[in-house]
């Protein structure tokens, strides 16, 4: 087994992957946490780069970690530097420098079927982490990350994830050129919408393909998007009440995935 201590240009590398502008310009980024990284290992879909362990709380003497390490470049870090390139509070000591995946084209995702999830201004690193997490336990074809919408490998997101980065195909883009594509291969959108007027879920009755449209947390899903023929659809309360103006929108996400990945 050789660790050796992370060199000068680890660390700063580790330092400016916590900014978006590097993280696209190195393709690369960081995934924390022991049980995430070990999930990514057993996905087998992310290329991890090298793992970095914080010295002073010597995860590599596990023994789930020693046949990884084995098969890994591996270094340590002070205790000092791991909290600052760390996005917890309470970091577990563990964190992965992993390749970025390729991303989609809307060619090619107007050439699968089923349901793709689409964001439009979705800021909360929290939430897009828990939908990109019920997107692949659904098995979705995948995700189109809309303008003003939080960076798919920010740190807090990537880590809410829960190992699932990079086993859902996934694509940044203008949704309204990406929907164009997709509309032209026979694909119908859904735009999830608490309004009155809109199609309750339940109305659906199947569907070959089909994309849910997220919004952002505090106004919706943008105007230009909206159009005739294109169904917006809500989550009606099975009681009616009127206390609770809109559900979190992680959650009516994962509800329309439930919902309708049954109907595909």
């Amino acid at each position: 087994m050789n660790i050796s201590t992370a060199s000068n240009r680890q660390q700063t590398l580790l330092r400016k992957l916590n900014r978006k502008k590097y993280r696209y310009k190195e393709r690369l980024f960081l995934l924390e946490g022991a049980r995430a990284v070990q999930q990514v290992i057993a996905n087998q879909e992310i290329q991890i780069r090298a793992l970095f362990f914080d010295e002073s709380q010597q995860y590599w003497e596990q023994p789930d970690w020693k046949n990884v390490i084995d098969q890994l470049e591996v270094a340590t870090l002070s205790r000092e530097l791991f909290v600052e390139v760390s996005d917890t509070d309470t970091p577990q000591g563990v964190l992965a420098l992993c390749e970025m995946p390729p991303e989609a084209t809307a060619e090619g995702l107007a050439e699968k079927s089923g349901l793709i999830v689409a964001l439009d201004g979705l800021q909360d690193p929290g939430n897009l982490g828990t939908i990109i997490r019920t997107a692949g336990w659904f098995g979705i074809s995948g995700i189109v990350s809309g303008k003003g919408t939080v960076d798919m490998f920010h740190p807090k997101l990537v880590r809410g994830t829960a190992g699932a980065t990079g086993t859902i195909p996934f694509m940044n883009g203008e949704l309204s050129e990406v929907f164009d594509t997709l509309e032209q291969h026979n694909w119908s959108v859904f735009l999830l919408d608490a309004g009155a007027e809109s199609k309750a879920l339940h109305e659906i009755s199947s569907i070959k393909k089909g994309v849910i449209v997220v919004g952002n947390e505090g106004h919706g899903i943008r105007d230009e998007l909206i159009t005739a023929d294109r169904s917006s659809v809500r989550i009606p309360s099975p009681v009616g009440q009127q206390n609770v103006e809109s559900l979190n929108a992680a959650i009516a996400a994962s509800i329309a995935l439930y919902d309708l990945s049954g109907k595909t």
